[in-house]
């Protein structure tokens, strides 16, 4: 019994994370206007021969790099790869600047190296106050690249650093696992719109 009871109890913890996800993911319907304004954004830089950077922390970076693959392979049509680079991936790079100059600086010193006009920065940060994603977004200003933030809880400092020509998409939640599922999703959202914006939206 004692064993039933445990799986029982199990049971309801996951199932309870699917109800929370759901509900996270309604309550996250409100950002459609602003998705789609971060997508026309991109489709404009990428239209432009700009590219998109991406740069997060953790499973911010995953998401940044899951973003680049997207655009660089394909999301769900055939076409061409579109320029994206994530600011997360060489080892090499990273530990050089962390090492010389802080890790606060790993993305900014990147944005100022490979940022051209008509480039945008995602820039993702489930907390909001990432000091290493901010760096990248005040730099990202410097040299006039549009952002498209991904937060949650109340944006942090990242909210209060973006401009009037930015897009930040808040998830309205506190528990970063939650947080994280719903970014993944308006990358989807976004890989979708991007190829609709350059393809057509009746492309198959």
């Amino acid at each position: 019994m004692a064993t039933e009871a445990h799986g029982k109890h199990m049971d309801d913890r996951v199932l309870a994370h699917f109800r929370e996800s759901v509900a996270v993911k309604q309550a996250s319907e409100t950002l459609a206007p602003q998705i789609a304004k971060a997508a026309q954004l991109m489709v404009q830089s990428l239209l432009n021969n700009g590219k998109v950077l991406s740069c997060g922390n953790g499973g911010s970076a995953a998401d940044a790099q899951h973003f680049s693959a997207e655009l660089l392979g394909r999301f769900e049509r055939e076409r061409a790869g579109l320029p994206a680079v994530a600011l997360t991936t060489d080892s090499s790079t990273l530990t050089a600047i962390a090492n010389d100059y802080g890790y606060e600086n790993v993305f900014a010193k990147q944005v100022r190296a490979l940022a051209q006009p008509h480039d945008v920065l995602l820039a993702i940060s489930t907390s909001g106050n990432s000091e290493n994603v901010l760096r990248a977004i005040t730099t990202a200003h410097d040299r006039d690249l549009k952002v498209v933030a991904l937060t949650g809880r109340d944006g942090g400092t990242i909210a209060r650093s973006l401009n009037s020509e930015d897009v930040e998409l808040r998830v309205p939640a506190e528990r970063t696992c939650r947080i994280q599922e719903v970014h993944l999703l308006i990358i989807h959202c976004l890989c979708d719109l991007i190829d609709a914006g350059i393809q057509g939206d009746d492309a198959n």
